[in-house]
């Protein structure tokens, strides 16, 4: 990390929500709250899918990688954040810095493309039904899957690469909760044109290319729904893509509010406050989402229940 005259960096300093100093002890309490959810019901929902015979399905097999990716890129920054709430020294060090940016991106990519699968899933159950047993075999479940990851690892160290392939020597101060790509780049001494065309066109690409999935696989579900004869057919066709609709919207809707807001004075605190959202809420959202509103997990909880 030398170059000329720079000091080598050998830790950064997370800012997180200095501002909020006096509540520290209250948002260690909630945000220790809302990760002990998200491990419970993200592990609880692995469980459960690989247990009940009636959750071996294509779409429940893509839950539960859904699951196990909330639960890996929260735990790449909410564990460290809760610790800052607690101590004067936020400091990180170098590798921990890399750890944590190459886990995340590499998980919440997946995510995208995990999420972009289930819409493919959901599209060819309502309008392919007699053909779906053969389209989405086991063999191309795992596909997608294994594809997602990939992909994810290719983003992940991809951006974690170029990032800390700069020079640091603005500063080794990151106003941020974790180490993400823009605040890093904020402290480069060096050139990040390249940096920030790779975030362009990568982010921009995974973005688009989920979302247009999801937005195309949706249009057609929801023609084949409104083509249905029947009420009852109509409402349970409906049911079966509401989890993931409700996911999906609240997912995106994260992620644009993070990368397209226009700058300003506020951008760096909003940024935080999607960041958290993004990173930490939603991930103990998705397993609530999916047994409030799925009638197979719900008959699934019951049962256990009864057991017990």
């Amino acid at each position: 990390m030398t170059q000329g005259n720079y000091t080598e960096v050998t830790e950064f300093f997370l800012l997180g929500f200095s501002g909020q100093h006096k509540f520290r002890y209250a948002l260690f309490i909630v945000f220790l709250v809302i990760y002990v959810t998200s491990m419970v019901g993200n592990i609880g929902m692995i469980l459960l899918i690989n247990t009940d015979t009636r959750l071996q399905t294509p779409m429940y097999f893509f839950l539960q990688h859904l699951a196990f990716v909330d639960l890996c890129y929260t735990s790449a920054i909410t564990p460290k954040m809760l610790q800052n709430f607690l101590v004067e020294n936020k400091s990180i060090t170098f590798v921990g810095c890399v750890i944590q940016l190459l886990v995340y991106v590499i998980f919440a990519t997946t995510d995208c493309y995990l999420l972009a699968a289930m819409a493919m899933d959901r599209y060819v159950a309502i309008c392919n039904p007699l053909r779906y047993p053969i389209v989405m075999s086991q063999s191309v479940c795992i596909q997608l899957v294994a594809s997602s990851y990939v992909i994810g690892l290719i983003n992940g160290s991809i951006h974690t690469g170029f990032t800390f392939s700069r020079s640091f020597c603005k500063s080794n101060v990151i106003n941020h909760i974790f180490c993400d790509v823009p605040p890093l780049l904020s402290l480069s001494c060096s050139s990040i044109n390249i940096n920030i065309m790779l975030l362009l066109v990568f982010v921009g690409f995974n973005l688009m290319f989920t979302v247009l999935v999801v937005i195309f696989s949706y249009v057609y579900i929801i023609g084949a729904i409104l083509k249905m004869s029947s009420t009852a057919g109509r409402k349970k066709a409906f049911s079966t893509c509401a989890s993931h609709l409700t996911a999906v919207t609240i997912f995106y809707g994260t992620l644009s509010y993070m990368y397209l807001q226009p700058p300003s004075n506020n951008s760096e605190e909003n940024m935080k406050v999607a960041s958290t959202f993004y990173g930490i809420v939603i991930p103990m959202l998705n397993p609530l989402i999916y047994s409030l509103r799925n009638k197979e997990v719900k008959e699934a909880l019951k049962l256990i229940g009864k057991k017990f």
